[in-house]
Formats: structure tokens, C-alpha cells, sequence
């Protein structure tokens, strides 16, 4: 009986697993959409790069800096309304991008997807927390960090061969999915004793979380720098045509990156993993800054490099839950959300360099950052994982 009972929470925590990864990839694939037409909508609506970067910066503090928040919702609703909802309004405001009047317009129609991806992300992250052994959490992190990174590779391609009005056909596919899994996910077990307040959280931020976070924005800001200037810098040599292309490979290969260094970090532990990342993509990061895709080893470098900046993201957020073990929905959003929210606030000092620089100028200073970002992890103890 005991061995049946383990094999069907085994089963269970598979099959929830795996609707959380769809849904990440639903939500990330939306969200997603607006870096490969960055080109575009500064074009139509006559805007300099420095200007469509605000947009950016609206999605990344809505959609990331917010997830706090929808972390302490997610302590007073149930959470699967959240991890099936949030995809749902990601896609609707995405939708709505081609229909807008205005820049303006499309800024709040971003916003509207920002606050669906806000509220998701806490949400699915701590439900797969909840649901896994500890000894394979480091693994789960990564394949349900995966499902956002394979949607972060499908977005791009779905955004260049699609025309804008055309992205609300897939919504009535993505309510039905949404049902599903509301229907399909276990209600939340709420721990016993008093809900933590705003000043709980605030107080997460402090020791190796706060180093953590840190490392987390500065290799945040030259991931963000890469996806949102890559499509300039492609207009700029005459390649625009693999923009879309160029997006997913790096996304696809973030994927299979933060799922061999999620299991790395189960083995041998999460801070050499997150040190050893970080030092080995800074010369071939910049290598990538000056390449072409007339090059043999253009896409090659693509994945490579996606595959070691990005290996340390579920590593981040699964030491991040180890260092605060009752707080693991709230550790976890400050590392997928406020970092990259923060990070998406910067990136209007990018998009400004970019301005009166160039795209690959302001690049190339975006990945410097991961410098700084090396030294701050060398200082990070061990997280215990008993």
C-alpha cells in the first residue's frame, strides 16, 4: 500500500509538472511577442529605439516586478485560478497589440499582459515546488523553467509568420487548455498559522538573497539586451529575416541549458554551477554581438551561448527557495520576477545607448555586466538542502 501511495503522488506530481510547463510555455510564448516586433512598431508608429524600449520596460515591470504581488494573491486565492487565468490574459493583451490606435494603446495592451504573466508565474513555480521531493527539485525547476524558455523560442517564430490581427485565433485553444488545467490542478495546501504580510516579504530581500537577486538583475539586463536589440542589429546588417529565427534558437537552447545545469546543480551543488555559467559565456556573448548570419557558426553560437547564460536561471530560483524554505513562492518570484522586472527597467538606459551609440554598442556593454555579476555569485555560500 505505501509503495502504491508513492507511486501515485510519483504520478501525480509528474502530471502537474507537466501542466505547469504548458502553461509556462503558453504564457512566455505570448509575452514573447514583442521583442521580434520591436522593428516593426517603431516603424509604424514613427518611435526611435530608445522609445520602443519603454515597452519592454512596461512588460518586464507589469509582468515581473509585480509577480511579488501576485505571490501574496496567490497566499489568499486559490492557485490554480492564477496558473490557469494568468496565460490566458497574457494572450488577450498581446492580441489587442494589433488592433491599437496608438503607442500609447499599445503600451496599456502590454501592461494587460504583463499583469497575466505576474500573476501565473508565483503561482506555477510554487505549485511545482509543493509537489516535488526535495531532491529532485533542482530538476523540476528546470523543466518547468524550460516550458517558459521553449515558449520564449516559439513567440518569435509565431510573431514573424503571423500578422499582428491574427494573434486572437489561438485564443479560444488556450481557454479551453486554461480549463483543463483548472480542473486538472490539486487544490493549494495552505500551510498552517498566519499569512505573511507585505513586511514578510521585504524582509526575504536581505543575506544571500539579496547578493543573489543582484547577480540575477545584472544577467537579466544583458539577456534582455540581447532579445531586444538583436532585431535592430539584424535590420542594421541586412538580415531581418532572421530575426524570428534568431530568437528561437537562443531559446530553445536556454531550454536544454537551465535543464542540464538545474540537474548539474543537484549533483555537485548550485553555486559552482551558477560561477562556472557566468565566467564562460562573457567572450563568446561578445563574440555573438559582432556576428552575422552569413556565418557557419552564427546559429552554432546562438545556442551555445543560450544554452550557458540561461543554464543558471532555475539554478537561481531553486537556491533561492533553499535559502528560504518557508517562503518559497515569494523567493521564487523575486528571482523570476523582481529580477527580471528590474532588469527590464534598466534596459531604458540600454535602449538610450543604443540611440546615440549603436545596437551592438549598447550589447556589448549589457554583457560586461555579467562581470560584476560573477563576483557578486563568488561570494554565495551553499545553500543547506537537508
Amino acid at each position: 500500500m505505501q509503495i502504491t501511495t508513492k507511486q501515485t503522488l510519483a504520478t501525480q506530481a509528474s502530471l502537474l509538472l507537466g501542466l505547469m510547463s504548458m502553461s509556462h510555455l503558453v504564457n512566455d510564448a505570448a509575452t514573447s511577442l514583442l521583442t521580434p516586433l520591436l522593428p516593426t512598431l517603431s516603424t509604424t508608429y514613427n518611435v526611435s529605439i530608445g522609445q520602443t524600449a519603454i515597452l519592454v520596460s512596461i512588460l518586464a515591470f507589469v509582468g515581473a516586478m509585480l509577480q511579488p504581488i501576485g505571490s501574496i494573491i496567490g497566499d489568499r486565492v486559490e492557485r490554480r485560478w492564477l496558473a490557469a487565468g494568468g496565460p490566458l490574459l497574457a494572450l488577450l493583451g498581446m492580441s489587442l497589440i494589433g488592433w491599437a490606435s496608438s503607442f500609447l494603446v499599445v503600451g496599456i495592451c502590454i501592461a494587460v499582459a504583463g499583469i497575466g504573466s505576474a500573476l501565473f508565474h508565483p503561482a506555477g513555480v510554487s505549485l511545482v515546488a509543493d509537489h516535488t521531493a526535495r531532491a529532485r527539485r533542482g530538476l523540476a525547476t528546470a523543466l518547468f523553467s524550460a516550458g517558459g524558455t521553449l515558449g520564449l523560442a516559439l513567440g518569435p517564430l509565431w510573431a514573424t509568420n503571423v500578422p499582428m490581427r491574427m494573434f486572437g485565433y489561438a485564443l479560444p485553444v488556450v481557454t479551453a487548455f486554461s480549463l483543463v488545467v483548472f480542473w486538472l490542478t490539486p487544490p493549494t495546501r495552505r500551510a498552517v498559522g498566519p499569512r505573511p504580510g507585505l513586511g514578510d516579504y521585504a524582509r526575504l530581500l536581505r543575506g544571500p538573497i539579496l547578493t543573489l537577486w543582484g547577480m540575477s538583475v545584472l544577467r537579466s539586463v544583458s539577456t534582455v539586451a540581447y532579445t531586444s536589440l538583436v532585431g535592430f542589429m539584424l535590420v542594421e546588417r541586412g538580415f531581418p529575416t532572421h530575426i524570428g529565427s534568431s530568437l528561437a534558437m537562443f531559446s530553445a537552447a536556454s531550454a536544454v541549458g537551465g535543464i542540464i545545469g538545474g540537474r548539474i546543480s543537484d549533483r555537485i551543488g548550485r553555486v559552482v554551477v551558477l560561477r562556472s555559467s557566468l565566467v564562460s559565456t562573457v567572450p563568446l556573448f561578445i563574440g555573438l554581438a559582432y556576428a552575422r548570419p552569413d556565418q557557419w557558426w552564427y546559429y552554432p553560437l546562438i545556442a551555445l551561448v543560450g544554452a550557458l547564460v540561461n543554464a543558471n536561471i532555475p539554478v537561481t530560483v531553486v537556491t533561492a527557495q533553499e535559502y528560504a524554505p518557508n517562503h518559497v513562492a515569494t523567493a521564487s518570484a523575486l528571482m523570476m520576477g523582481f529580477s527580471w522586472g528590474t532588469a527590464g527597467v534598466l534596459f531604458l538606459v540600454v535602449g538610450k545607448l543604443a540611440d546615440y551609440t549603436s545596437p551592438t554598442t549598447a550589447l556589448v556593454a549589457s554583457i560586461m555586466l555579467l562581470l560584476p555579476a560573477f563576483w557578486l555569485v563568488a561570494r554565495l555560500p551553499e545553500p543547506r538542502r537537508d
